[in-house]
């Protein structure tokens, strides 16, 4: 008899944590940035592969990723060339209540889902500051979120996060592989048409990238 898959210690999932008005106002910042930091497709290093999803980023720093350059941190879009746009208040406010780490996160991947988009298990490890938590926030459609274990290939588990909801990986989890299945369609109003053709989910990730 197999055992179930244990969530690893410093995984936190606050259901519903984020207020409908609260989500709305995290949108409409995401909205606001599209003229000087619009949604682009980054690639996969060396390969060149386009990921199926879009992002952007606020903070003094931005993920980003390419064929060339690989995965790192930049200030600036890389095809607008212009800085990223501030953190919103709300989140930072967001990553020192659940975060517990002495400084502000200085990165927030913004990544939209379209309904066929999938984030394969990865970890996030571009960051000298691994001691600090990821604090991922979900907004729109629902999503299958998967964690694993520190090693590729072994026992996982998943869940339906949805529009409000709240991840925290810290200690352990920190190192833990993680990913998105699938999107589910239609399960949310949130997302503007008008600036989210086709719908989809938002999902905010505020990193720590340089330790205090």
């Amino acid at each position: 008899m197999s055992t179930p898959f244990v969530m690893p210690d410093g995984f936190r999932l606050l259901p519903g944590k984020l207020s409908r008005p609260v989500q709305q106002t995290l949108i409409d910042a995401v909205v606001a940035v599209q003229e000087k930091t619009p949604f682009w497709r980054p690639s996969m290093p060396r390969t060149g592969q386009p990921l199926s999803v879009r992002m952007t980023n606020f903070g003094s720093l931005g993920w980003v990723t390419d064929k060339t350059g690989g995965y790192r941190y930049e200030p600036q879009h890389p095809e607008t060339g212009q800085v990223w746009a501030p953190m919103p208040n709300l989140l930072t406010d967001l990553w020192r209540e659940l975060a517990a780490y002495p400084a502000d996160a200085e990165a927030c991947l913004v990544n939209w889902y379209a309904p066929d988009s999938r984030m394969g298990l990865h970890v996030d490890w571009d960051e000298e500051a691994t001691d600090a938590a990821v604090v991922s926030i979900s907004l729109g459609d629902k999503a299958r979120f998967r964690i694993g274990g520190p090693q590729r290939g072994g026992k996982t588990g998943s869940m339906v996060l949805s529009s409000g909801d709240v991840v925290v990986l810290g200690g352990e989890a920190r190192r833990c592989y993680h990913g998105v299945d699938r999107i589910y369609p239609g399960t949310s109003t949130l997302l503007p048409p008008d600036a989210f053709p086709g719908g989809g989910r938002i999902n905010l990730t505020m990193r720590r990238v340089k330790r205090p």
